[in-house]
């Protein structure tokens, strides 16, 4: 259960919270992800996940990155982690809604802009989990070790 008394909190130096996630984080530009900072994890924590995601897709939302077994010492997410399956301070990723690997941008059909929700959650536990698994699997895996969650949205439109 998360611990309603923690100060748990992600930044991105990408874009203010509530704004336009800049074009290069996109499907229109580079497709690099942003970077992420986090502070106030609690002292159990023994790593981190993130999930992304556009509550906003047309068919239902729509995951975009799949990330954890973050060290829990880390608090700094470089921008343009590489779309693979583990990262060398032993992350793992998961398969996008794009049918990949990593980090996949902002993409969304002509109207009115998404909302992109990057959520991270500190953790008492590394998952037994492999990588390139789904969305579903991961949640399954971290709903019992959430000790905080804290969010950063963005919007994009085309």
């Amino acid at each position: 259960m998360a611990d309603s008394a923690t100060s748990f909190a992600v930044i991105s130096t990408a874009f203010p919270n509530g704004a336009e996630i800049p074009r290069r984080h996109t499907c229109d530009g580079a497709d690099l992800s942003p970077a992420f900072a986090w502070h106030g994890a609690p002292d159990r924590t023994q790593s981190l996940a993130l999930i992304a995601d556009d509550p906003d897709a047309p068919g239902g939302t729509w995951t975009h990155w799949l990330l954890w077994n973050i060290p829990a010492k880390a608090t700094l997410l470089p921008e343009d982690q590489p779309k693979i399956e583990s990262l060398d301070n032993g992350a793992r990723q998961g398969s996008n809604d794009f049918r990949r690997i990593g980090y996949g941008g902002p993409c969304p059909p002509p109207g009115k802009p998404h909302r992109y929700f990057f959520k991270f959650y500190a953790l008492d536990a590394r998952l037994d989990l492999k990588a390139g698994a789904s969305k579903a699997d991961l949640e399954l895996a971290l709903k019992p070790h959430v000790l905080a969650q804290a969010q950063w949205i963005g919007t994009y439109g085309r």
